[in-house]
């Protein structure tokens, strides 16, 4: 197989995120609860629609994610009160541990995947792959095509 940019590409994902499932697998957690977990931190008393769409799973997927979550004491769902049959979510006070131990994973792991690559050259990795992600931007996509 050639080694494209897109080949490349795809592969280095795949490798991050394999090494990352390790990793967090260590501390008791899977990529798709450290998704969720950052998803709630970030935008606490989320409903699980909301993030079901943030996350980019079905919401039936997200709300077995949610239960085991919940099981563990990591989260809690309130009732909205505009609405009772949605759900909002919020990090327990164990979730803050877990997710200072992988913000440390993570770290450890880009650290590992940039070694020997200089600050310089990371920034302008970085600025080349916002231009790419934001060339393949449904958004921008549909206004070039109506411009």
């Amino acid at each position: 197989m050639t080694e494209t940019f897109g080949f490349l590409l795809s592969d280095t994902s795949r490798l991050l995120r394999k090494r990352f499932d390790e990793r967090a697998r260590q501390h008791g957690a899977t990529r798709a609860q450290w998704k969720a977990l950052l998803g709630i931190s970030r935008h606490e008393g989320i409903n699980q629609g909301g993030l079901a769409e943030l996350l980019e799973v079905e919401p039936i997927t997200l709300c077995r994610l949610v239960d085991r979550m919940e099981e563990a004491g990591l989260v809690e769902r309130r009732r909205d009160p505009k609405d009772r049959r949605a759900w909002r979510l919020y990090l327990t006070p164990r979730a803050r541990p877990v997710l200072d131990e992988l913000h440390a994973t993570a770290d450890e792991l880009m650290a590992q995947a940039l070694r020997g690559i200089s600050g310089e050259q990371t920034d302008m990795m970085i600025d080349l792959l916002h231009r790419i992600r934001d060339n393949l931007d449904p958004a921008d996509t549909q206004e070039a095509s109506n411009g």
